[in-house]
């Protein structure tokens, strides 16, 4: 895919206002980042119809949507954190669980009073030594955006030899530029073939096209050089 065919910024602000927005914006990083997104990569509308009528509710609209389109696509979805399947989606506390980290520490859901809503807010929970401590606390306004969020954050995850994982040291280099806002806790930059998501404060990901971009990219900031 040449580059001019994917404007990244033009995508994640487009994104943020509506939900074609932010599934144009998972379809066109799947395929310039990665692989294209194909009719096998998400859920069957059989599959989704089975767990409502195992939970005896009906998902989201945006929900389905998600995962009829990438629900598969473990590059998107299940690096680090994974996304529920499915026959896992459950209910806890007052919330449709779809999605936990990968220890099982925290989870993403749903409230069950937003269920009604097409694209309604998320909600996150940390998993605590007392329980009697645990709430859902507010994560993002829409599923969507949420979801896009996740599949770039997932695919910068991917064990890959053009990816690498750097501590957040209150300072990026020069020549990136900030990319619009998409997710809680995250920040986004673009530099000259690399993509750059800093999550938390806390630690840096950085996804290249190439080798060369990757080098030119440690240049700047600390790290190790992959393997020749």
């Amino acid at each position: 895919m040449d580059e001019t065919e994917f404007d990244i910024p033009a995508a994640m602000a487009e994104s943020v206002r509506s939900r074609a927005g932010a599934w144009a914006l998972v379809r066109g990083f799947a395929a310039y980042w990665g692989e294209p997104l194909g009719p096998g990569d998400g859920f069957t509308d059989a599959e989704l119809d089975a767990a409502e009528r195992r939970l005896g509710l009906r998902l989201p609209v945006a929900l389905r949507e998600a995962y009829r389109l990438f629900g598969r696509r473990a590059d998107l979805t299940s690096n680090q954190d994974v996304l529920l399947t499915p026959d896992e989606l459950h209910v806890l506390d007052g919330a449709l669980v779809y999605r936990a980290e990968n220890q099982g520490c925290a989870h993403w859901g749903v409230p069950l009073d937003g269920l009604d809503r097409e694209d309604p807010p998320t909600v996150f929970r940390l998993d605590l030594a007392d329980k009697a401590q645990e709430r859902w606390e507010p994560w993002d306004e829409r599923f969507s955006a949420a979801a896009a969020a996740m599949a770039l954050m997932e695919k910068l995850l991917e064990d890959h030899e053009l990816t690498d994982v750097l501590e957040w040291d209150e300072e990026l280099p020069d020549g990136l530029d900030e990319l619009p806002a998409l997710g809680r806790n995250f920040r986004w930059y673009q530099g000259p073939e690399v993509l750059v998501g800093v999550a938390e404060e806390a630690w840096v990901v950085v996804r290249a096209r190439t080798p060369q971009a990757l080098d030119a990219f440690y240049g700047v900031v600390p790290g190790e050089s992959p393997e020749e």
